[in-house]
């Protein structure tokens, strides 16, 4: 009797289960608790930092008179003669004049002077070139206080008291700004430069052409910080600007809470020294950005 041999059965294929019987993800109970608790902080945090701003710019626009919390702190009764007062007053735009150009010009100053050396320094060969720049980098550990009445000295024997280039020029040589071009002068590859002078480029049209158009964050950066360094620069100022016309913003309002001004014409001026900040910031938000991620990468 032959016997029959019949072919196995073939396995069942797996079957793939439906999306009907899946069970929808949620999040874990604990995490949603926590983001919630997360924009809480943020949203409270928020609120402290801001609510200075706030305050100063609703007490600057209240009629003159005695402050009283909360009631002053309300949006109402609103009143322009703060500003109206101070715009009025002839030595306050003398003093925001003082300050523009004090910091306009010690910004450019700082980025071109910091930008060559940094050049230099990153890309140029030269005897004593890491000495050098070591001893420049050397005066970041000594205290500005250290240094103050010695430059003050130098600076009233040339009679630059009360002149605007010795109120800038001290200013100009910013170590910090050398080294963080440096920094990022030195990440940029040697090919472009190699390139460059193969084809007949001078230094300078080097520097013009291929340093400056790559430098942009970084110039945006050191631009706005210069800009903040100098608008609220004090003691300084204080110092060599020592006749009523030489004062700038910082130390002219200084001046007059020794007048007994009223207050809100004390915070209409420190809302008008504030809005050129806020907006040199707008102005380089996206370089600025850009700036710090790629010196913290490169550098």
């Amino acid at each position: 009797m032959t016997e029959t041999l019949v072919p196995p059965a073939a396995a069942p294929a797996p079957s793939i289960p439906s999306g009907r019987g899946r069970r929808p993800y949620r999040p874990h109970r604990a995490s949603r608790s926590w983001q919630l608790v997360r924009t809480v902080l943020l949203v409270v945090g928020a609120a402290i930092t801001l609510f200075p701003f706030y305050a100063m710019v609703v007490l600057s626009f209240k009629p003159t008179g005695p402050v009283t919390f909360p009631d002053s702190l309300l949006p109402w009764p609103f009143s322009a003669e703060a500003y109206d007062s101070v715009f009025g007053a002839k030595s306050v735009l003398r003093w925001v004049g003082n300050t523009l150009v004090y910091s306009v010009v010690s910004v450019v100053g700082v980025l071109l002077l910091s930008s060559l050396a940094g050049y230099a320094f990153a890309k140029k060969r030269f005897p004593g070139k890491e000495t050098m720049f070591w001893s420049f980098l050397a005066m970041l550990m000594v205290p500005y206080h250290v240094t103050m009445i010695p430059t003050f000295i130098i600076i009233s024997e040339l009679g630059g008291v009360d002149t605007y280039w010795g109120l800038i020029l001290p200013t100009l040589a910013n170590a910090q700004a050398v080294f963080l071009m440096r920094q990022f002068i030195a990440s940029l590859p040697d090919s472009l430069f190699e390139a460059a002078r193969l084809d007949g480029c001078s230094e300078w049209r080097v520097y013009v052409s291929i340093v400056l158009p790559l430098i942009k964050p970084i110039l945006a950066t050191l631009g706005v910080f210069v800009f903040l360094w100098h608008w609220n620069d004090f003691l300084w100022p204080l110092i060599v600007g020592q006749s009523t016309d030489m004062r700038t913003l910082t130390t002219g309002i200084a001046s007059l809470q020794q007048e007994n001004v009223p207050l809100n014409m004390l915070l209409a001026g420190s809302v008008i020294a504030f809005v050129p900040i806020f907006m040199a910031y707008l102005v380089g938000q996206r370089y600025f950005t850009e700036g710090i991620a790629t010196s913290g990468i490169k550098g």
